[in-house]
């Protein structure tokens, strides 16, 4: 296996890892989803940061929308959801979340 480490090898780390269950069902939530339709009709019910009244701004629409729809998918509380959104690129890339710290 040219190009893998020596530990890679023994922990039988693949450079090109085969994509999990759970990224694969994302992929194609991605595909199937309308999300701009969703998003269109959530929007003028959203708090927007013009209307916030102090705090964190709000995060985008789509985001919560797409961690709703991981909280839905998976069962996940609202601290296991921040847990996992923590803990799990996958699921911060699929919210839109991949540039935050």
């Amino acid at each position: 296996m040219a190009g893998m480490t020596q530990e890679q090898q023994m922990l039988g780390f693949d450079p090109l890892p085969k994509k999990t269950r759970k990224e694969i069902f994302l992929e194609e939530m991605n595909r199937v989803v309308p999300w701009a339709a969703l998003v269109a009709l959530i929007q003028p019910h959203a708090r927007g940061a013009h209307q916030a009244l102090g705090g964190r701004p709000p995060f985008a629409v789509e985001t919560m929308l797409r961690i709703h729809c991981l909280q839905l998918w998976w069962n996940l509380s609202d601290p296991a959801m921040e847990e996992e959104l923590h803990e799990r690129p996958l699921y911060r890339e699929f919210a839109g979340l991949s540039g935050r710290a």
